[in-house]
Formats: C-alpha cells, structure tokens, sequence
C-alpha cells in the first residue's frame, strides 16, 4: 500500500508540473471550528479551493510547538466545544468533499483519548489522508504509525535546523506524505527572514529525503515563498492565514498572493 501517496502527488505536481510556475505546493492551516463552528466547513472549503493540500489543526489546551495566533484559535475553538470528534464528523458529512488532500494536525492526548483502535477507520471515512503529531517522537510512534498505515493514512515526520545528519536521513526514510521541515527552533508564527543557512539546510535535506520536503513554521509572504522555491517542495503557512481568517479577510486571496 502507497501510504501518504495523495499527499506526495499533490505536492511534486504542484512544483514539477509548472501549475504554479515551479514556485512549491502550499500547504495551509486553519484551525477547526475557528471562528466559529459553523463556518468550519465553508472555510474549508474555500482554503482547499485556493491551494494543494489543507492542515486541520486540532484545538488543543496545551500546544507547545505554537505561537500565540494558533493558540488563541485554539482557545476560541475549545470554548465552543470542538473536539476531534467533532472534526471528524463533520469532515464524514461534508458534500462535497474538499478536493485538496486532507492532514490532521493533532497533538497525541486527543488521539489517544479518541483511541487508537477506533481512530484510523474514523479517518478514512472522513478523508484524512494524514497525520502530523509534533509531541510524538519517532521511537515512540510505532502504535499509530501500524494503526495508520493499516488504513493507508500517513504520518508525517519532523526535521529542525539542529536535527543531526543521522536522524535526518533515518526520518526521511520513514516518514510518508512529506517531510515537514521546521525552519528555526521555536514555536510557530515568528516571520523568518530565511537566512542563507536555512537555505543550505533545506538543500541538504531535500538531497536525503525521497519523500518531498515541506518548510513551516513562519511563512508569510510571497518573498519568503519565492526566495524558498529552488530549495523545497512545498511550504506550509499557518499562523499568517489563521491571522487572515481572524481578520475577517478572504483566505483565498491570501494564499492566491503567496504564488505570484
């Protein structure tokens, strides 16, 4: 079984078919059920209209690796009782179906909570192609990643600036979908000014990895995305659209701007 292949497709069409003049795939984040419940679905469906693969981030009360934008949807979504639950039942109803390939960005409490058993069937009736857990190590996620696997879903590895050469190699390796690729240590939502060193990073580990490679944490603006494009095959842009959406300003627009 191609485990993650939607996902991997999605994101080298985007950069080797020219669709978007050889810049890389967007990846965008939005977090369930901010602003509001009952714009979750529409909201949807305009950001998987507009790029080449969605991030739905899971509300959750203590996320370490966010900033304070994600956050603070986090804590609008909580209070109006999102819940992975939830997400996922209002995912299985959605008609139709976003034709973006669909991750879940979720830290393991909630999944676990879910439970593992009943998780990978739940998602793949409601669509979701993937995973991305940034509190589960790779020695420790053997149990979701089998679960997962099972239903042909991904899990979605991690590479930092820091990660020795080794472990990027041996992640790459394993992960499926992509290799998410953080662009400096920290939270997310910070603006980067890609230094050359990340630069060079981003080269060293796209010349490892087999699966695509996708830079997050901090992208903003279609010069980040532009100076990016020689050296990923995608970016992934959360805290700057979730800011959008809190604006009350069109998402597409946004994203339709990172391209060119």
């Amino acid at each position: 079984m191609n485990i993650g292949v939607s996902i991997s497709t999605a994101i080298r069409d985007a950069k080797a078919l020219g669709k978007d003049k050889g810049n890389p795939a967007i990846v965008a984040y939005i977090t369930a059920g901010f602003p509001t419940r009952e714009a979750f679905l529409p909201l949807l469906a305009r950001v998987a209209a507009a790029v080449d693969v969605v991030e739905i981030g899971v509300p959750f009360s203590d996320p370490m690796a966010d900033g304070t934008t994600i956050q603070r949807s986090s804590r609008v979504a909580l209070e109006q009782g999102v819940s992975l639950k939830w997400i996922l039942a209002e995912l299985t109803r959605a008609n139709p179906r976003p034709k973006a390939p669909l991750l879940l960005m979720s830290y393991l409490n909630p999944l676990l909570a879910y439970g593992l058993d009943k998780l990978p069937q739940a998602a793949a009736e409601a669509g979701v192609t993937g995973f991305i857990v940034p509190d589960l190590p790779y020695e420790e996620c053997d149990d979701l990643r089998r679960a997962l696997e099972a239903r042909g879903i991904a899990l979605v590895q991690f590479v930092t600036p820091v990660t020795p050469l080794e472990r990027v190699q041996m992640l790459a390796g394993n992960t499926s979908g992509f290799l998410y690729g953080v662009t400096m240590t920290g939270t997310t939502g910070k603006n980067v000014a890609v230094p050359q060193e990340v630069l060079d990073y981003f080269a060293s580990v796209r010349r490892i990895s087999p699966a695509p490679v996708c830079a997050g944490f901090g992208i903003r603006s279609r010069e980040q995305v532009a100076k990016m494009a020689p050296y990923v095959d995608g970016v992934i842009v959360g805290s700057a659209l979730v800011e959008v959406i809190e604006r009350g300003e069109d998402p597409a627009a946004f994203l339709q701007s990172l391209r060119g």
